[in-house]
């Protein structure tokens, strides 16, 4: 049996062993999937492979397996490859059949030619996803997917692309084009030009949003939603069930590494040849160049096995539906009783000694969407936390707090001059035929903080006008409309939005919460920092958990206790019809909901219930005597 080390370093060779024995027949592709999948299982050999998240792709040999835990940010159109061919030798007439899969390059001896025209060829469909690291990923996160680790990896050394390779699609097209055979021979004949030039770059990571890519003036820019992100981006090829996945889901990937500097020739050269014919190639130089990057700076993965990730908390099991994964669930809610209170205890001094905004807070922060009535999103939960101070960055503050709690989140600073520059909604560019990312282009249960405390007055052009009415869609709708030209499409989210401002907020909320401090720290950088350095590790790791675990839980209301609200409500609108509405209703049952799974309840008591309706009139009490104080500003 083959040792670790081969599939890890040498999956395409476990492929090739098991395409030997079993070919032509089609059952040898579900058979390497099959033998990865048991790889894979057997004693924590996930954390084995080597993640593109993790190491530089200079660090990668090519050909091995690597896994990467992605955003799907664009999918490209569906592209036809080689899945079967057979190359034969001139002077011997030997014929030897090969398989195509898992690779952007075709393989063939010194002394032999592709036959194209042969029998046994097989022409398969792969789809190809641009991908991006988790936008706003928090870096907690990434240091313990490093440590949980256990993959060994070293410089590659710089190789040669053999001269005996070309890329499928050169090979289909020159069958199209004879005429392209003497422009582009990469046979054994002749020298590649600009072998070097991969050679270096291939020892170059990318490290920020744009690169410099060879043969082009301007930078490639990495589409990534964020500004600042770092991280490769990657073409992730996919050869099963690619319909179930879609843009903006989370995956993780395990596949071959493809980083062939014949690409980037291959390409190059492509780009050359079309200028001289523009009808010789449909695709816009633009489009080539965003659709086959180099490399080098956008490496390739071939997709042996893919998966939907519920979650990107590291501390958690990846799926809590395996029976070991129950037993930790079981194990993290007997004892959730003095997390809850401990991290109450966290928020409360991070909200500077107000203990009811710190019950919003958690609420808010283990609030998800988990279903819709027609258009409306069940579970939402955006809350306003207005009487922020302005003078002492306390919103710049708190939310650096939060991103230690939370798997993905982003600080959203709203001023008159971001609102007007910033490209907040995704666009379809037509010329590279690619999709434009926007700030609002973010993962599931990505918490969103929205800073309202340093906005000032301003004229809103055409671009903030559209915005802020994104940013009211996201939060109202949890949607946000792709712009696509000639029409917009819906694109459903799932964003936990916290608006911090002084007066009410500008944007629409579930829920404000009026603070109130109790104490004003004469230096907030100080006492912020202060708490996060006095909460142990430990503790620390198990509010995250808290938070991330309490999202992906069941909820249900008894029909008993469905029938004690209904009557409950009925009482509460004899004694005043005016002062309780169905949407305050809809609010309590919501507060409710969230209350009883911050206690690790999944179905509605009636001392939940009650308690509800008491923070409910707490918080109203609040907002109404802050509006005695400030007239009509609330």
């Amino acid at each position: 049996m083959p040792c670790v080390g081969d599939w890890l370093n040498s999956p395409l060779s476990i492929v090739q062993g098991i395409f030997a024995q079993n070919a032509p027949n089609s059952d040898w592709e579900k058979k390497v999937t099959e033998y990865f999948k048991e790889k894979l299982k057997e004693n924590n050999a996930t954390n084995w492979v080597p993640s593109l998240n993790d190491v530089p792709v200079h660090y990668l040999k090519p050909n091995s397996l690597v896994k990467f835990r992605c955003m799907v940010q664009d999918m490209f159109d569906p592209e036809f490859y080689m899945g079967v061919y057979e190359t034969v030798d001139p002077n011997t007439n030997a014929r030897v059949l090969h398989f195509g899969k898992y690779r952007d390059v075709a393989e063939c001896g010194p002394q032999q030619e592709i036959d194209l025209n042969s029998s046994q060829t097989v022409t398969s469909e792969r789809q190809t996803f641009y991908c991006v690291p988790v936008p706003g990923e928090s870096a907690w996160v990434k240091e313990a997917y490093i440590s949980a680790s256990q993959a060994r990896v070293s410089p590659s050394t710089s190789y040669t692309p053999s001269r005996h390779k070309r890329s499928y699609e050169e090979d289909e097209d020159m069958d199209l084009h004879p005429s392209k055979q003497k422009e582009q021979h990469l046979g054994s004949g002749g020298d590649i030009h600009g072998c070097v030039e991969p050679k270096r770059l291939e020892t170059e990571a990318s490290a920020g949003h744009h690169v410099i890519s060879p043969n082009c003036s301007p930078p490639l820019d990495l589409n990534f939603p964020l500004p600042g992100e770092k991280g490769p981006a990657c073409l992730v090829k996919i050869y099963e069930s690619w319909e179930s996945f879609k843009v903006n889901d989370v995956l993780e990937v395990f596949g071959v590494l493809s980083v062939d500097p014949v690409l980037s020739i291959v390409n190059s050269e492509e780009r050359d040849s079309s200028s001289l014919d523009p009808m010789e190639c449909m695709d816009t130089m633009e489009e080539q160049r965003v659709h086959s990057p180099p490399a080098s700076l956008v490496p390739r993965i071939h997709v042996i096995l893919a998966q939907k990730l519920q979650h990107i908390n590291p501390l958690l099991p990846a799926c809590l539906n395996e029976e070991e994964s129950k037993t930790f669930v079981s194990n993290f809610m007997s004892e959730l009783s003095p997390v809850r209170a401990e991290l109450l205890g966290f928020l409360t001094h991070a909200l500077l000694g107000d203990s009811l905004a710190a019950e919003y807070l958690i609420l808010h922060l283990i609030s998800t969407v988990y279903g819709r009535r027609d258009v409306l999103p069940l579970g939402k939960f955006t809350v306003n936390l207005s009487g922020c101070p302005r003078s002492s960055a306390f919103s710049e503050h708190l939310y650096r707090l939060i991103q230690q709690l939370v798997p993905a989140s982003y600080h959203l600073r709203m001023s008159i001059e971001s609102m007007n520059h910033s490209r907040f909604i995704p666009h379809k560019d037509y010329a590279a035929n690619r999709l434009v990312s926007g700030l609002l282009q973010l993962a599931s249960n990505t918490s969103l903080v929205i800073d309202e405390t340093q906005l000032e007055q301003g004229q809103l052009d055409t671009a903030g006008v559209h915005n802020v009415t994104a940013l009211g869609n996201l939060i109202t709708w949890q949607k946000v409309d792709y712009d696509f030209n000639y029409h917009r499409m819906e694109f459903p989210c799932n964003i936990n939005v916290l608006i911090t401002s002084e007066g009410r907020s500008l944007l629409p909320s579930d829920c404000q919460v009026h603070l109130q401090p109790q104490i004003i720290p004469p230096n907030m950088e100080e006492y912020m920092s202060s708490l996060l350095t006095a909460v142990l590790p430990s503790v620390l790791n198990k509010f995250r958990i808290y938070l991330s675990l309490l999202r992906l839980l069941d909820y249900s209301i008894s029909d008993e206790v469905t029938k004690a609200v209904e009557e409950d409500f009925v009482e509460m609108r004899k004694n005043n019809p005016e002062s309780v509405t169905a949407d305050d209703l809809h609010k309590m049952l919501l507060v409710a909901r969230f209350l009883s799974l911050s206690a690790g309840q999944t179905t509605l008591s009636r001392e939940r219930w009650l308690r509800a309706k008491q923070l409910e009139a707490l918080r109203k009490a609040r907002l109404q005597q802050q509006q005695c104080v400030n007239g009509n500003e609330l």
